[in-house]
C-alpha cells in the first residue's frame, strides 16, 4: 500500500543515505577511500552490493566516478560538493552518539579544529543569531515546497538491510546514531513527535502506518529511550508517547539534515517547512558551528584522534579526506 505523508527535507535525505551499505560507503569515503577494492576490503562487502551502492551515491551525485587507469579499465569515486556538504551534519550525529550512545570507554574519535587549534564537537546553532535552538524554541510554518508525496514501500536494497550493519569496520558515533534514525519510519514517527502528535492514532493517522509497524517503531524507540509511555486515559488504558532528554537532543541533528535536503533536494519548489527561532524572532536554518570558536565547519577543517591515542592508517585516510575537500574547493574533484 502507497500512503501518502508531508513533503520532508530529512525523509528524502535519509532515503539516500540511511542504508546501511550506503551510509558506510559514504563514511569511507568522507575518510579519503576511493577506490573499488579498497571498498570491499575494508567492509567485507560483495563485489554485486559494492557495485550497487556506488552507482546509488553517484546517480545521486553523492560520488563521481572518475578514471585513473585504462588498461585494464580502473575507476576511482570522489566526494562531490553535494556530499562534502553532508559532513558537518554527519558530526552532529556523531556528537550525539558520543554522547548517548558511546561505550563506557569514551567516545571513538576526539576531534580537533584545525582553524581554532582546539577539541571540540559540533553544535547547531541558529543561523541569525547563533544561539542553540532547542526542541522547544522552534515554531513551524508551511515553507514554499509544503505539500504531500507518496510514501512508498522500502525498496528491496533497504529491507534487507540490518541496522547491526551500520557498525561495520570502524567504532563509530555516527554508525550507532544512525542505527536508530537511519530507519525512514522510525524517523517519520519521531517528526510527528517533534511536531506535538504523541499519541498513537493521531501519529498512525497522519502518516498512514500499519499498526503494526507503527507499534513495533515505538517499542523500540521506547526500548532505546528516546520515547517515555505515559498513561493519558485508565478506560479505556491508553498512553502516549513524549520524548526524554536523549530524544530531545536527536533535534538538532534531525534539523541540521533538514538543512542538507532543503539545499540539495528541494528543486525549485523551495523548503517544505519554515523554523523560526522564538528566542530572536526570525526565521533560520540550522547552522553547524564549532563548539569552541563558533565558527561553521567545513569538511577539511577536522583532525581525528582515536581514543586510544594510536595512530593508524585511519589518521592517513583523514588527511586524504582533507585532500579531497581542498580538491572540491578548487573545482578539481
Amino acid at each position: 500500500m502507497t500512503a501518502s505523508s508531508a513533503i520532508c527535507s530529512v525523509s528524502r535525505t535519509l532515503d539516500i543515505v540511511a542504508d546501511p551499505w550506503t551510509f558506510l560507503v559514504l563514511r569511507e569515503a568522507w575518510f579519503g577511500v576511493r577506490r573499488f577494492e579498497e571498498f570491499r576490503r575494508l567492509l567485507g562487502m560483495p563485489r554485486g552490493t559494492l557495485s550497487a551502492r556506488l552507482a546509488h551515491l553517484c546517480g545521486n551525485d553523492m560520488l563521481c566516478r572518475r578514471r585513473y587507469q585504462t588498461n585494464p579499465d580502473r575507476s576511482e569515486y570522489r566526494l562531490t560538493p553535494k556530499s562534502a556538504d553532508l559532513y558537518p551534519s554527519m558530526l552532529v550525529l556523531m556528537h550525539w552518539g558520543d554522547r548517548w550512545r558511546a561505550e563506557s570507554s569514551g567516545p571513538p574519535l576526539l576531534l580537533r579544529h584545525n582553524v581554532c587549534a582546539h577539541q571540540c564537537h559540533a553544535d547547531v546553532v541558529c543561523s541569525e543569531c547563533r544561539e542553540p535552538v532547542p526542541i522547544v524554541s522552534v515554531r513551524y510554518g508551511p515553507g514554499p515546497g509544503a505539500g504531500f508525496e507518496s510514501v512508498a514501500p522500502l525498496p528491496r536494497m533497504r529491507r534487507s538491510s540490518k541496522p547491526e550493519n551500520f557498525l561495520r569496520h570502524r567504532d563509530c558515533s555516527v554508525a550507532r546514531t544512525m542505527q536508530i534514525v537511519g530507519d525512514r519510519w522510525t524517523y517519520l514517527i519521531m517528526r510527528e513527535a517533534y511536531f506535538g502528535e504523541h499519541r498513537f492514532h493521531r501519529v498512525q493517522h497522519n502518516l498512514g502506518i500499519s499498526a503494526n509497524t507503527l507499534s513495533n517503531r515505538l517499542h523500540r524507540l521506547c526500548k532505546e529511550g528516546i520515547f517515555e509511555r505515559r498513561s493519558y486515559s485508565l478506560n479505556p488504558k491508553r498512553f502516549e508517547y513524549r520524548f526524554t532528554e536523549k530524544g530531545r537532543e536527536l533535534y538538532a541533528a534531525m534539523i541540521a539534515l533538514m538543512r542538507w535536503g532543503d539545499r540539495w533536494l528541494a528543486g525549485d519548489a523551495g523548503a517544505p517547512l519554515r523554523l523560526r527561532h522564538r528566542k530572536c524572532g526570525h526565521d533560520f536554518h540550522a547552522l553547524v558551528v564549532c563548539s569552541e570558536c563558533r565558527a561553521p565547519i567545513q569538511m577539511g577543517e577536522m583532525s581525528y584522534k582515536h581514543r586510544s591515542g594510536v595512530q593508524s592508517r585511519d589518521d592517513e585516510s583523514t588527511a586524504k579526506a582533507g585532500d579531497n575537500a581542498e580538491q572540491l574547493a578548487a573545482g578539481e574533484a
